[in-house]
């Protein structure tokens, strides 16, 4: 009995039965537990990157400029003498500041625009669909380079223009949810009880449909990330001195025979952080997705 009465409140603490039955599973996948790992130690470094930096990542050092890998710099110095292993740190607050924001940005518009195309249907659906046609229509990668050309370049355009550019594919998975959602009995009976839309919306397609806004949100985390350091290596994205991966790289290439570690150390910054999003991404989809279930 005692066990049982355990077990129950555990499910309780835990959100409830799907929910923890979606725990567990992720649980087993060793795969996705490592990309959650890899995932809340960039939170960690990110976080704390004030207190972990041995070095002032904007101090310039011109005595120790290209210095090796060492004891005192980790990671060496960059071409201003600056330590490379500071301003990773700093670059990963900055890569979580865009994800997170542009995703954010992404998928408000994506909700919003997805489940007022699926519940409300007819011209308005139509107009939505053209629109996320349009923007299926543009390079994407292309797209970020003109919105952010067309602005000053800096931290907020860019998570503006990534968001703007990430919002279609999740429009067109909430409106394929809210279409199969809406037609069963529970919406129905809602309907023929008066219940306005907007409450059917909020307590009844919006719950139902939030296991893929979760999935979205873990896999578009890595697009983003490097959808920034690409434009940062443009010289789109952070403008120096902001310590950005992407800007990193492009700084380094000059010196990738005589100070590889310029490029070295953000590029695998980078590659384990897409890396971590995408296995906690394709863990998520495993655990929440009821066709991946056996």
């Amino acid at each position: 009995m005692e066990t049982v009465e355990q077990t129950a409140a555990s499910r309780d603490r835990l959100g409830g039965g799907p929910w923890y039955e979606a725990w567990r599973r992720l649980r087993r996948n060793r795969m996705a537990m490592f990309g959650l790992g890899v995932v809340l130690c960039l939170v960690v470094v990110g976080g704390l990157a004030g207190l972990l930096a041995p070095h002032d990542p904007y101090q310039i050092d011109l005595q120790n400029r290209l210095s090796s890998p060492s004891r005192e710099h980790l990671f060496g110095t960059d071409d201003f003498g600056r330590d490379i292993f500071s301003r990773i740190l700093y670059g990963a607050r900055i890569s979580l500041q865009v994800g997170v924001l542009s995703r954010s940005v992404a998928l408000s518009l994506g909700i919003l625009l997805g489940v007022l195309a699926g519940y409300f249907g007819g011209k308005l659906d139509q107009t939505i669909m053209r629109l996320t046609d349009v923007m299926f229509a543009f390079p994407t990668l292309l797209f970020l380079i003109g919105v952010t050309a067309a602005f000053k370049p800096g931290l907020t355009t860019l998570f503006i223009a990534i968001g703007l550019v990430g919002w279609a594919p999740m429009a067109r998975l909430m409106r394929a949810q809210v279409l199969a959602t809406k037609q069963n009995d529970y919406i129905t009976a809602a309907r023929a009880l008066g219940v306005s839309s907007s409450q059917i919306i909020r307590r009844h397609l919006f719950p139902n449909c939030l296991a893929p806004v979760i999935i979205s949100f873990s896999m578009g985390m890595a697009a983003a990330i490097m959808a920034e350091a690409s434009l940062s290596f443009i010289g789109l994205g952070a403008q120096p001195p902001t310590p950005s991966w992407g800007s990193m790289i492009s700084l380094g290439r000059e010196y990738l025979r005589t100070a590889p570690w310029l490029t070295v150390y953000p590029g695998i910054a980078i590659g384990l952080t897409v890396l971590g999003f995408n296995l906690l991404g394709d863990g998520l989809r495993d655990a929440l997705d009821p066709k991946m279930r056996i």
